[in-house]
């Protein structure tokens, strides 16, 4: 096969007069070119520490207290921990792609980036609008669930004063505004405004916290550990009704097999379930532009915190169910605290609201950041206004990033999200999958790039890591699904009536 010239950019003249340049792809030297525009550079000055922490931050959240409780007590009982090391290589496999790539194509842009330089113009807006969906729809949503933490937090606080605590909801007639959620995302804009050094400072004091929290858990549960509560490790099977229609999951609607909990379709239905706790260590990968050596860094980064959370994980699960039995963690209100209390170990209520209030001030704050940097890359090339890729003083994304704010901050003071949160699971598979053909791709056009980092046993790993993804995927409702074709064709109708005119590809603009 013949390599194309180094400044070539790899597309094909007939294609593109046939389908109207949809499937140009962006080389990986005009990316990296882009990189160096005056008036829309990133300052790199983050290191492989700086990208394991935000890794750490936005991957151990709420959900190492909530998640981990009830999906032992109501759909994997004590192997809820082998759940999350089938998670883990779903996303180890996942992990190794998306390093091989950021040490290739080491620009803003993650995902969307990748695909740009594989499949195409058009693969790359269908992922840069999946990923507007995941990141926005997940900073609004766990800034919510902050916003409750902080209520608990503002509540012990009044005990111990002996004052009455206040709200993090006001009422304005029957518009309810959730100011705790808001203000947070307020703080994290002017934050990330400054620049991304001094918000990785930041999310290092809250992982910190948070961390010693966790060990605090973990301590303090082994004293009342009981071996006999592991057994049995995989509970028999149990049939489950989770609800039919749009509500049952797409691989129980194409098969007609109904749900089950426990036994080993409950250990890999779990597997879907606690494999959400992982997502976000892709957002790693949209720092690379602002990466001191990105072709070592990055892949350190991205593993490094995977491994690290991953012992958490397991860690707290098997804790966790060897404290009590997992029948006593039946139903949607069990959390990490039950187990204490089981115990009468109170105050550790306090101790977990105040972890996860320090959690999840860093998960919004990753996710804020990977909401921008894809935004920015996009509005480089051209598929959105070009206006908004101007970077300020301290060299970051201003316009972009106050945008976010404000919208992050409308959607998470009034919006109520329910069953919403599922799309963000989906846009990330749906991401992991495009990454994981992409560097198959990518090694057979493109064979003569450098790359810092190479994933090992190719094409193996990456087929498995499609496979995992896409059986994830299928775990998912019906409904989620219904409700990304409907936003994915917003975004068709939205490239087609401005980006595809727009495009710096298509007009020649720099």
């Amino acid at each position: 096969m013949a390599v194309p010239e180094p400044e070539q950019q790899v597309t094909d003249a007939a294609s593109a007069s046939r389908w109207g340049g949809l499937f140009r792809t962006k080389s990986v030297e005009q990316s990296l070119r882009d990189t160096d525009e005056p008036d829309a550079r990133l300052r790199r000055n983050l290191n492989a520490w700086d990208l394991t922490i935000f890794g750490v931050a936005v991957v151990i959240g709420a959900g190492i207290f909530t998640l981990t409780a009830r999906t032992a007590g109501n759909v994997a009982g004590p192997s809820v921990s082998l759940a999350f090391v089938f998670a883990a290589i779903a996303c180890g496999l996942t992990a190794l792609c998306y390093a091989e790539f950021a040490s290739t194509v080491p620009v803003a842009g993650s995902a969307y980036t990748f695909s740009y330089a594989t499949f195409g113009e058009f693969a790359a807006w269908i992922i840069g609008w999946d990923l507007i969906l995941e990141f926005a729809l997940a900073a609004s949503t766990v800034a919510k669930g902050w916003s409750q933490y902080l209520g608990e937090v503002m509540e012990m606080l009044a005990e111990a004063m002996h004052r009455q605590s206040p709200s993090p909801i006001v009422h304005f007639g029957s518009v309810a505004f959730d100011w705790g959620a808001a203000l947070l995302i307020v703080v994290l804009t002017v934050l990330l405004v400054i620049g991304t050094k001094v918000s990785s400072r930041v999310s290092a004091v809250a992982v910190a916290i948070k961390l010693a929290v966790i060990a605090v858990v973990v301590v303090v549960g082994l004293t009342y550990f009981k071996p006999s509560n592991l057994q049995p490790f995989i509970p028999p099977s149990q049939p489950s009704d989770t609800g039919g229609g749009v509500h049952q999951s797409l691989f129980s609607w194409l098969t007609g097999a109904g749900d089950s909990a426990f036994g080993w379709y409950g250990l890999l239905a779990a597997a879907s379930l606690v494999f959400f706790a992982f997502i976000g260590f892709d957002v790693v990968a949209t720092t690379a532009e602002e990466t001191e050596n990105p072709q070592r860094n990055v892949p350190r980064g991205i593993l490094g915190s995977l491994v690290i959370v991953t012992v958490l994980y397991v860690a707290v699960s098997l804790v966790l169910t060897g404290m009590v039995p997992y029948t006593d963690l039946a139903g949607e209100d069990a959390t990490l605290a039950t187990a204490f209390e089981h115990h009468g170990v109170t105050w550790a209520q306090n101790v977990i609201s105040v972890g996860a209030l320090a959690g999840l001030t860093t998960v919004v704050m990753v996710l804020f950041l990977g909401q921008t940097r894809v935004l920015f890359a996009m509005s480089r090339d051209g598929l959105l206004p070009r206006s908004l890729a101007q970077t300020g003083r301290f060299d970051t994304p201003t316009r972009i990033t106050v945008i976010v704010g404000v919208v992050c901050a409308l959607l998470a003071g009034f919006v109520e999200f329910g069953t919403l949160e599922e799309m963000v699971n989906i846009g990330t598979l749906f991401a992991f999958v495009l990454v994981s053909i992409g560097v198959l791709v990518l090694r057979r056009t493109r064979p003569d790039l450098p790359r810092g980092f190479r994933v090992p046993l190719v094409p193996v790993l990456p087929i498995l890591a499609v496979l995992a993804c896409l059986w994830l995927m299928l775990n998912l409702s019906v409904e989620t699904w219904l409700r990304f074709v409907i936003w994915m064709a917003v975004g068709l109708a939205l490239y087609f009536a401005y980006s595809v005119r727009h495009s710096v590809l298509r007009t020649g603009e720099r």
